[in-house]
């Protein structure tokens, strides 16, 4: 019998937890596979590994990790990947916007059709702000333009591969993470699964505007140099505007013998000029920061218990 494992990261989710185990194990049951939950505890500060606990005291099926501080959904994702065990791994939130009666249909196509994944995206965005919405369509459409690794629009961490994937995934051990871009760097055949928003069936969400905008320029510094180029372009083109306006001002002195007026245009475009220098600076120290995060080797993430980890310390107590 094939073997499922879905890795799910967990984030102050003491309220999702109970509601998403159930749906899963309602859904799991029906298919002819085993399967392992793997949920990884991302520093929550709720009661979240309190309710893991007594579910992998519960069921042996259910498998945690808990990190010793929040470590980011990405260094999640990759802990849960790298402690799959199944044939097929899955990902999935907690929060239910995920649909768990997808999870049928993508192991049917995998196992009768030559794909070696099947992902989910959203079609709607039914109850998100226009505003947020918008500008997630204009991510996609820039990274797309900026990148040779394509992006489908409203796609979703929701998939299920197959271990050669997965393998090739977890080659990929750099400290920045954008796992939707990672899925795709890899190639591999994926078959797309359309579905319309979902409401999240308890508590709020942990993604505001602000880490959204974070999460944009990872993925976008993490898979181009185009922004670097961009602000060699923008030098070049000042450059030359900057000599124009010399050959300009020279010219008005020798003929009008007015120097000085003009000036408070001058001091906008210094202005300006200083703004797009140091907008470019800025995009320089992106990717040095990246480089400086990388050439630390410090780990993705730090592990403080498990329910491994639990049940060796009760077999050692046994033993003695």
């Amino acid at each position: 019998m094939k073997k499922i494992s879905i890795v799910v990261p967990c984030y102050n989710e003491e309220a999702a937890i109970p509601i998403y185990y159930q749906e899963m194990k309602k859904v799991l049951s029906d298919m002819q596979v085993s399967w392992e939950l793997i949920f990884v505890d991302d520093g929550s500060s709720d009661q979240t590994i309190k309710i893991l606990r007594k579910l992998a005291a519960k069921d042996s099926a259910c498998r945690y990790l808990s990190f010793s501080r929040n470590f980011g959904k990405e260094a999640a994702l990759y802990a849960g990947l790298s402690n799959s065990k199944g044939e097929y791994t899955a990902v999935m939130d907690v929060d239910l916007q995920d649909p768990p009666e997808l999870l049928p249909q993508m192991y049917d196509i995998l196992q009768n059709e030559d794909y070696d994944c099947v992902a989910a995206r959203r079609t709607t965005r039914k109850g998100e702000p226009k505003i947020r919405s918008f500008l997630s369509n204009q991510f996609y459409r820039v990274m797309n333009k900026l990148t040779k690794t394509h992006l489908v629009s409203g796609a979703r961490d929701f998939r299920l591969m197959k271990r050669s994937m997965l393998n090739a995934i977890l080659k990929m051990k750099e400290y920045n993470r954008f796992s939707k871009g990672m899925f795709e760097w890899v190639g591999f055949h994926t078959k797309w699964l359309d579905y319309e928003h979902k409401e999240r069936c308890a508590g709020e969400t942990k993604w505001p505007f602000k880490k959204l905008v974070a999460y944009s320029i990872e993925g976008i510094t993490g898979f181009t140099v185009a922004p670097l180029t961009l602000s060699a372009f923008v030098g070049v083109l000042f450059f030359g505007i900057s000599i124009v306006m010399i050959v300009v001002i020279m010219a008005r002195t020798l003929i009008f013998g007015d120097p000085v007026a003009g000036w408070p245009s001058m001091a906008c475009i210094i202005f300006m000029v200083s703004g797009i220098q140091l907008f470019c600076l800025g995009i320089a120290g992106e990717y040095l920061s990246k480089m400086y995060l990388e050439t630390k080797q410090r780990p993705i993430y730090i592990v403080r218990e498990s329910s491994e980890g639990k049940k060796n310390e009760k077999a050692n107590e046994k033993a003695s």
